[in-house]
């Protein structure tokens, strides 16, 4: 039984090639306004935050080099809100919410979140330098 949750786990983590190109489309439609289209912290509403958007290329580098799976989930799905504008980051949290998908974390412990927020970190993934 356990190495069927294992097997299991392994698969609802991998990306595929759609799911990149899904989580490339929810980063232009939700992210890329604050993020920019490089992922690079600047996009055109950057200057109006009061929390500066992040780098999300470096993601991994600032985090001793592996990528901070668990940080990143809950930041998207509200779970770790960023009150950056006086509401939580994103502003459309209300469609990244659900828990039905694992995805392993950077200690390889799964966490629980929505199918969006599993394409959106593993493109993330995919960018990093």
């Amino acid at each position: 039984m356990r190495i069927f949750l294992i097997i299991g786990l392994l698969l609802a983590t991998s990306a595929t090639a759609q799911d990149l190109r899904e989580g490339k489309k929810l980063y232009n439609l939700h992210c890329a306004a604050c993020h920019g289209a490089e992922a690079v912290g600047n996009g055109p509403m950057a200057p109006v935050l009061l929390v500066q958007p992040a780098n999300l290329t470096q993601l991994a580098a600032s985090a001793g080099g592996a990528f901070p799976t668990y940080r990143v989930v809950k930041r998207i799905d509200g779970r770790d809100p960023l009150v950056s504008h006086g509401s939580e980051m994103p502003v459309y949290g209300w469609f990244f919410e659900g828990s039905d998908v694992a995805i392993s974390t950077d200690s390889g412990q799964p966490i629980m979140t929505s199918q969006p927020v599993v394409d959106l970190v593993n493109w993330l993934k995919s960018i990093q330098e």
